[in-house]
C-alpha cells in the first residue's frame, strides 16, 4: 500500500518543520545560527537579540543602526570580591548595568522573571572609584554580575546576554516560595562554568 508511503512523508516534512522551527535564527536575515553565536542589545526593546556572524560585523564599532542596537561584547573577567552592599541592594544574586545615560540599574532574577532597581548614581562612581575595572564595562551590553548566596563569592564582568541566561535559569528551575531544591545548585552549576575570555 502507498498510504504507507504517503505517511511516512508527511512524518518526514513535519519533524523537518519542528527541526528547522527550533533551530535558532538570526533575527536580522533569518539564517539559521550555531548554538554558540552573536548577541544584539536593542536599546530599545532592552532585550538581546540573536544574530549570525555575518550580520554581527555590521553593527562592530557601533558601526550600524544608529545607536539602537549594539553588539553585545565576548568578554568575561573574574573580579576579586567586590563590596556591592554600597549600592543598596538587597539580594546576593543580581547584575548591575551601567547605561549610556549615565544611569545604573540592578537586576535580580526572581520566579517572574528580573526585579529591577534603580542604583544610586553617586555611589556607583565611588564603587567604580575603588575598582577600577568597572571603568571599563561597556554601557548597556556588559554587567557586574554578583553572587554572594550560600556562602558563594563571585563577582564577574560578563555580557549581559549571560545575566538574561542566568535570568532564565533562575524562573525555569525555581519552585515554591524558597526556590525548591534545584534552583540554587543550578546557579552554582552556571558560576562553575563562567570561564575568562577576551
Amino acid at each position: 500500500m502507498r498510504v504507507d508511503g504517503a505517511l511516512a512523508r508527511v512524518i518526514r516534512s513535519t519533524a523537518g518543520r519542528a527541526e528547522s522551527a527550533a533551530a535558532e535564527r538570526c533575527e536580522l536575515c533569518a539564517a539559521d545560527v550555531g548554538e554558540e553565536h552573536p548577541h544584539l542589545y536593542d536599546t530599545g526593546a532592552a532585550e538581546v537579540r540573536c544574530v549570525c556572524r555575518p550580520c554581527s560585523v555590521l553593527f562592530a564599532d557601533d558601526g550600524a543602526g544608529e545607536g539602537r542596537y549594539r553588539l553585545v561584547p565576548r568578554r568575561r573577567l573574574r573580579l576579586p570580591p567586590v563590596d556591592t552592599g554600597v549600592l543598596g541592594v538587597p539580594v546576593g544574586l543580581v547584575f548591575f548595568v551601567p547605561r549610556a545615560d549615565g544611569t545604573v540599574t540592578a537586576q535580580g532574577p526572581s520566579p517572574a522573571g528580573a526585579m529591577r532597581w534603580e542604583v544610586d548614581a553617586a555611589a556607583w562612581r565611588r564603587l567604580v572609584t575603588a575598582v577600577p575595572q568597572l571603568a571599563t564595562m561597556a554601557p548597556d551590553v556588559e554587567a557586574l554580575l554578583v553572587n554572594t548566596v550560600r556562602g558563594l563569592d563571585e563577582h564577574w564582568i560578563v555580557p549581559v546576554d549571560d545575566c538574561f541566561r542566568m535570568t532564565a535559569l533562575v524562573r525555569r528551575e525555581w519552585q515554591g516560595l524558597s526556590g525548591g531544591g534545584r534552583v540554587w545548585p543550578a546557579v552554582e552549576q552556571f558560576f562553575g562554568e563562567l570561564t575568562e575570555r577576551s
